[in-house]
């Protein structure tokens, strides 16, 4: 079921048959300090394997910002690759498009909707998102990282003689 939510000039949509690729391809790839170089193949696998949220202009129908979701729809969400263009920053629109995802969000009862960010803090404080409580109880993978296989840890040789 897609949704439509109109703000000012624009309407925010869940429907990924309005999602213009190309342009967000060209946004993230290129202008994106997060999505830098992305493949259009992998951006691809990515809107196909999310929640996609589109806002666009009314007037000319053409996309003006996008937002993804990773999520299950039962415990956890993943907000990122949000994106407002130029021209339609300033205008509100990004801090909209975020309340509809949280808004579209809030009906699954998710445990946890977390996201990443260098420099947007404000915009999502606003919101209700928080610095991590407990940020030791996090981790993460990077593959081909200190440690992976691609990568093994320098005692990796002398921890396997061992077992």
């Amino acid at each position: 079921m897609t949704e439509t939510i109109a703000f000012g000039s624009y309407e925010i949509s869940t429907d990924p048959a309005r999602l213009d690729r190309a342009r967000i391809h060209r946004w993230l790839s290129t202008d994106a300090y997060w999505a830098l170089g992305r493949s259009r193949e992998k951006q691809d696998r990515a809107l196909d394997g999310s929640l996609g949220f589109g806002a666009y202009d009314t007037r000319s129908g053409e996309q003006v910002a996008y937002a993804r979701v990773v999520t299950d729809r039962a415990t956890f969400a993943w907000l990122c690759d949000v994106y407002v263009e130029p021209g339609a920053r300033g205008t509100g629109l990004g801090t909209a498009l975020v309340t509809a995802v949280r808004d579209h969000l809030e009906p699954y009862g998710l445990s946890r909707v977390l996201l990443a960010t260098h420099d947007a803090h404000g915009v999502y404080e606003k919101l209700g998102f928080a610095p991590l409580a407990r940020p030791d109880h996090f981790m993460a993978l990077t593959p081909g990282g200190p440690g992976t296989p691609s990568s093994p840890a320098p005692d990796a040789h002398a921890a396997e003689g061992r077992a």
